[in-house]
């Protein structure tokens, strides 16, 4: 403002205009989102917002939940940033085990349908991003339909769920083949806007603090645009301690965590450690799957539906759901 006023110049204040972001959003949404415009909004939203939350999806009608669902709280409206596609909850919702299972084909067929009735930005748990050879075609096809980022763990093998930790068989892999898998990717996608963010395991699997923090630190170096750190601990100690040297690196990139085990503690600890981006990963599907077996069970006990319709979407709410039923 001094600047303007040693230039003869005036600062105007053009007023709010309510309700702008609403009618911008529904015509957005009207129109759908091309692959190139999809693909940057992860990276627009990690610049102009100090925190991201992602929920997960399974299929489309998850991905509306996750586009429209929204409160308000001190006349501020919250709402998700994004959604993750978990390979957890694609897997079970189709009934196979979280081992990669699920080929990419069809994975990519649930995030098609997604895409199609969607805007927000899709973050892709990938596992372990197979083989590196694979993993560069992954990069291709995910960067190609307007996928944001993609996440690989640093695990080998066959995948097991990382909540199952050493319970299990899991070996993690050296610090130098998943730099070289990070590498590869960085070297395969064509455009900024495409992520690859690095999920380390070393809590997971116990190998301690230290090593977590270097293979942070030698994964940035490889290129990751970002870094996810797990825990299966239901205390979120280690996490807290993990972003607190984290926040240290002179080289950080944006921080991730899923607090699935941990998930009594709020948003605003999770800022407060200097956290980026949270991700309630498979969560929808954890709601759907009592409710439907509760549905299933009432029927059969009562040998009629009207006991349970009191829980239930009417008809009508079904019709209206969807844009274009009726």
């Amino acid at each position: 403002i001094n600047v303007l006023g040693e230039w003869g110049g005036e600062l105007i204040e053009l007023p709010y205009t309510r309700g702008i972001d609403a009618v911008y959003k529904k015509a957005y949404n009207e129109i759908g989102s091309a692959p190139e415009t999809r693909r940057g909004s992860l990276r627009r939203l990690l610049f102009s917002k100090d925190f991201l939350r992602f929920l997960d999806i399974h299929n489309a009608l998850t991905g509306l939940i996750v586009e429209k669902a929204n409160t308000f709280e001190d006349f501020k409206k919250k709402e998700f940033d994004g959604m993750w596609a978990s390979s957890l909850t694609d897997a079970t919702s189709k009934g196979k085990p979280d081992i990669e299972a699920v080929d990419l084909t069809a994975r990519i067929q649930t995030l098609n349908e997604v895409m199609e009735v969607t805007t927000k930005p899709i973050i892709f748990d990938a596992d372990t991003g197979g083989k590196l050879e694979h993993f560069i075609f992954t990069v291709r096809t995910l960067e190609r339909i307007g996928v944001s980022a993609v996440i690989i763990e640093d695990k080998t093998g066959l995948k097991k769920n990382s909540l199952l930790g050493n319970e299990v068989p899991q070996t993690q892999e050296t610090i130098e083949e998943f730099s070289k898998k990070i590498k590869a990717g960085k070297q395969a996608h064509i455009t900024e806007d495409f992520m690859i963010i690095a999920r380390i395991e070393s809590l997971i699997l116990e190998a301690g603090m230290e090593d977590a923090l270097l293979r942070a630190e030698k994964y940035i170096e490889a290129g990751a645009d970002g870094i996810l750190i797990h825990s299966r601990k239901k205390e979120p100690d280690e996490i807290f301690e993990f972003c607190e040297k984290y926040n240290l690196f002179k080289n950080k990139k944006s921080l991730f965590v899923v607090p699935s085990s941990y998930s009594y503690v709020k948003e605003k600890q999770l800022i407060d450690k200097g956290v980026n981006v949270v991700i309630y990963a498979n969560h929808l599907l954890r709601a759907a799957y009592p409710a439907m077996m509760k549905t299933a069970q009432s029927i059969l006990k009562n040998q009629r539906s009207f006991d349970i319709e009191k829980d239930l979407l009417s008809i009508k709410e079904i019709l209206d759901l969807i844009p274009g039923t009726r």
